[in-house]
């Protein structure tokens, strides 16, 4: 099979979909791979090492585009890119569809076959595409939240782990899955009072188990929430509903609770965010002020680590990558279930519930193409 590898342009995003080393994987097993040259400098990989794992470098985008039947992706084709879709042409990538009408729309009328890495899923529920990133993303969000808590940049002017004789930051987190867990642990490291709040008793008692004595955990419901915003120097968002928009868990109005200075970093900014006042922002120009509480909300947040994300991602997607490329999409989505999960639009029609769902639109079993 023909595999392109485009470099990705949305705004500071330095990830690419494939390093060399999987690119000469593929190579051996038979198939070719198209890598747009420049397409991995970002994360720190340069043609000539693509090259001699075997790949062709395309000059341009256009060429790359054109000579894949699979293109593979870190983040979803943005406007410039959707002129290149070619019809029954196969995409693997992040999507996050149910957060974009217009993308939706967009790919619906391209004719491809849309395989979303958030949406393969294995039987235990796990998200293997996704934990990478979301691991990344966790772990940054303590990151920038406390240096956005910083004077300089609007808040409060406090240190997340305080020091002797002075309290530390209270860390509220929503949400207990990957994102969650590991922004607790980061914060927790770091000295913070933490509180975790997730609607899952059995994930609480989990948590409660695994996370320092410093990480306290809520379920998850209206009262225990606003209670916990009144104290929370830094709010991190981390729901997830797998395909589907975020649900709005902070209002507009939950704000003017809040302390003046305090942050929130919407980690579920790609599916459309947990907060009514998010709306997506750039690693050039990342934050706003809302009612005196300041949002961060990137919404591509590990392609500030390029490096680590790339990796991590691809040790991922990597196995799914070949058993496409080997068995084709139709028979590969015979064979595995997870990948099945995967398939969010085909020929025209969304073959996720949860996206078609999100938009009022038809929805067509994957099974039904297969």
């Amino acid at each position: 099979m023909k595999i392109g590898v485009p470099k990705e342009i949305k705004t500071n995003e330095h990830r690419v979909a494939l390093v060399p080393a999987g690119a000469a994987a593929l190579v051996a097993a038979g198939h070719s791979v198209f890598v747009e040259s420049g397409a991995g400098l970002g994360s720190g990989f340069s043609d000539e090492q693509y090259r001699d794992a075997g790949a062709h470098i395309a000059p341009d985008a256009a060429a790359t585009w054109a000579a894949a039947e699979l293109i593979v992706k870190v983040k979803e084709p943005i406007r410039s890119e959707w002129p290149r879709i070619r019809c029954g042409q196969i995409i693997f990538t992040y999507f996050h569809f149910a957060a974009d009408r217009e993308l939706t729309e967009a790919h619906l009328a391209s004719g491809a076959t849309c395989i979303a890495y958030e949406t393969v899923a294995l039987a235990s529920g796990e998200l293997p595409l996704l934990t990478p990133m979301s691991e990344v993303a966790g772990r940054m969000a303590v990151q920038e939240g406390a240096k956005y808590l910083e004077k300089q940049y609007g808040g409060r002017g406090i240190l997340l782990g305080g020091v002797p004789g002075v309290a530390p930051a209270h860390v509220l987190i929503l949400g207990g899955g990957v994102v969650g867990s590991n922004a607790a642990r980061m914060a927790a490291g770091l000295g913070a009072r933490v509180t975790i709040l997730d609607l899952s008793l059995e994930r609480l008692r989990y948590l409660s188990e695994v996370l320092p004595a410093n990480v306290q955990t809520l379920f998850s419901n209206r009262h225990n929430l606003l209670e916990q915003l009144v104290t929370a120097d830094l709010v991190i968002g981390g729901v997830l509903i797998p395909g589907a928009a975020a649900p709005k868990l902070l209002r507009r109005d939950d704000l003017k609770t809040m302390q003046k200075g305090s942050v929130i970093v919407d980690v579920a900014v790609d599916q459309g965010g947990c907060v009514a006042t998010t709306r997506p922002t750039t690693h050039q120009d990342p934050i706003y002020i809302v009612d005196g509480v300041v949002h961060y909300a990137v919404a591509n947040m590990p392609g500030g680590v390029p490096r680590t994300s790339t990796l991590a991602l691809t040790n991922a997607t990597l196995p799914y990558l070949k058993q496409l490329a080997n068995q084709g999409w139709q028979q590969a989505l015979r064979d595995s279930i997870p990948l099945r999960q995967g398939l969010n639009i085909v020929a025209g029609k969304v073959a996720y519930r949860a996206v078609a769902e999100s938009f009022g639109l038809p929805y067509s079993a994957p099974e039904s193409f297969l």
